[in-house]
């Protein structure tokens, strides 16, 4: 079971798993039961700082389609049904400029032929199509309408089983090439024992060896934790800009180069046509837009099962952001049948890094008691360019039962990795300066107790940030049974089956709440 949350004006997303799995634990790493641990700090390998190099796409645009209708962009994701898988794609190419007809959505047929792997694709499924548009009152910044967005409910699926399909429209004859995925389990029985983790990928080479490596892994399910395309830091003509020069005195909107959604769902492509791909939107996909409207791209191009909350910045895949919804959802968690809480969101809590340091203090102060009381085991969040795993943390005090907070914001991004602590001589923000500008409100006060207190920061790494290094990567969760999970990250300097940081996140059932 699956559930996500969003408070729209404090810009949260949160994604929480639900899962049940019988697995061998082989003891081969450190369990949290061993813990707190003592905090580590890996020394920046200054070899793989200023290698933000973007993708040679306009020369060569990956997977640019053939033919004319062709499927590009082929994505799958969860339905709130677990026997249902959405199929997304874009045929026809995106208009860009001051002059532009958009393409019409019912010129081209939305199909999917499936069938169980090699037993033929004799099934056939329809759905829908549409447009989107990126308009600005400015005549300096380009106007944009995308291609032709299908979306197709796959639905009847069994669990656990392999399916092959193409989609495109088949009158024309458009078809793709023939893709496989494999469904999730029943939740009754089993989950997906391997869910990879990453965010800030943006479409670099850093991201090209991070998805490359993510694919070798082999996990059955993904999820992106927000900052995805960074079309917010390109100006009109592609390049990648300094974002104050991108905005015009007489527009108070920031330019984004919608086409770099399409370079980069062309390049993700490898792993999302085959690995249903869950995302968490961040604050690179607000694009703020004419008539005020933010997140367009974002809420179009991707399929959500969000049927129980009505919105896709917030969705559940088995029940059904405001803190009551939550609350509600959490109160009807059955812990014998789904004992693992896992929640994802955005911006961290517990990271210790000087960038985005507490930005959302409001946010955790409002929600953070309602996950303690509920149980939750692991939470995930991007923003930073870095990697981060916390001790057993609740309200800044080292607590048995409290989650396990782990930032993977370092996927490939355009803007470099993150090198600084708030803990370091000179480094420590001012409070007034923390507070996101799209979550709003003050919350970062001093400290009141514990090695820090009368102070907005730690003068040392603190005791709850149990491993910290500055490195490109992504990881892997895989639930090996009711009590024990193993967290791998993988660093993109390393081979692809070599984690530079592991744990066993183990659950307390008869000692912590649940």
């Amino acid at each position: 079971m699956v559930l996500a949350v969003e408070s729209l004006n404090r810009l949260l997303h949160c994604w929480i798993l639900l899962i049940s799995l019988i697995f061998v634990v082989n003891g081969q790493f450190p369990t949290t039961l061993e813990g707190p641990f003592k905090p580590v700090t890996v020394p920046v390998n200054y070899s793989i700082i200023g290698q933000v190099t973007s993708l040679p796409v306009d020369d060569n645009p990956p997977l640019s389609p053939e033919i004319e209708f062709q499927p590009q962009q082929i994505s799958l994701s969860l339905s709130s049904d677990l026997s249902s898988v959405w199929v997304s794609w874009i045929t026809g190419e995106y208009q860009i400029g001051d002059d532009i007809e958009p393409l019409d959505p019912q010129s081209v047929a939305s199909v999917v032929q499936y069938g169980v792997y090699k037993s033929g694709r004799n099934n056939l499924a329809a759905g829908s199509s549409f447009i989107y548009s990126q308009q600005y009152p400015n005549e300096d910044l380009n106007n944009y309408t995308s291609g032709i967005i299908h979306r197709v409910l796959v639905t009847g699926l069994d669990p656990d089983t392999m399916y092959e399909y193409q989609c495109g429209d088949p009158s024309i004859p458009a078809m793709s090439e023939v893709h496989y995925f494999r469904t999730m389990p029943s939740p009754s029985k089993d989950y997906p024992s391997r869910v990879a983790v990453v965010g800030g990928l943006g479409l670099t080479y850093n991201t090209s060896t991070t998805i490359s490596h993510m694919a070798a892994n082999h996990p059955d399910l993904a999820l992106l934790v927000g900052d995805l395309s960074f079309a917010d830091l390109y100006c009109k003509n592609g390049t990648l800009c300094d974002f104050q020069n991108c905005s015009f005195p007489q527009s108070p909107l920031q330019e984004t180069y919608q086409p770099r959604w399409d370079h980069w769902g062309r390049f993700m492509q490898i792993l999302t046509a085959t690995v249903p791909t869950m995302v968490i939107e961040g604050d690179h996909e607000i694009e703020k837009q004419a008539d005020n409207l933010t997140f367009t791209a974002y809420n179009y191009r991707f399929a959500f099962p969000s049927d129980e909350s009505g919105s896709t910045l917030y969705y559940s895949f088995n029940a059904a952001d405001q803190y009551k919804w939550l609350e509600r959802d959490l109160f009807n968690v059955n812990r014998s049948v789904t004992p693992w809480l896992v929640a994802a969101w955005h911006p961290p809590w517990y990271s210790t890094y000087k960038d985005h340091y507490r930005e959302a203090e409001c946010m955790r102060v409002q929600m953070e008691e309602l996950l303690y009381k509920h149980g939750v085991d692991i939470v995930f969040n991007g923003h930073v360019k870095a990697y981060e795993r916390s001790n057993r943390v609740y309200n800044y005090t080292l607590d048995p039962c409290g989650p396990v907070h782990i930032t993977v914001g370092s996927g490939g991004n355009e803007m470099n990795l993150t090198l600084e602590h708030a803990d370091e001589p000179g480094n420590c923000p001012d409070p007034s300066n923390t507070p996101d500008r799209f979550m709003g409100g003050f919350c970062g006060f001093n400290f009141t107790s514990g090695p820090a207190a009368g102070n907005f920061c730690w003068n040392e790494q603190p005791e709850y940030s149990a491993y910290r290094e500055s490195s490109f990567g992504y990881g892997i969760l895989e639930v090996k049974n009711q009590t024990h999970a193993l967290w791998m990250w993988y660093r993109n300097q390393d081979r692809y089956s070599v984690g530079a940081d592991g744990i066993y996140i183990v659950r307390q059932p008869d000692r912590c709440p649940s």
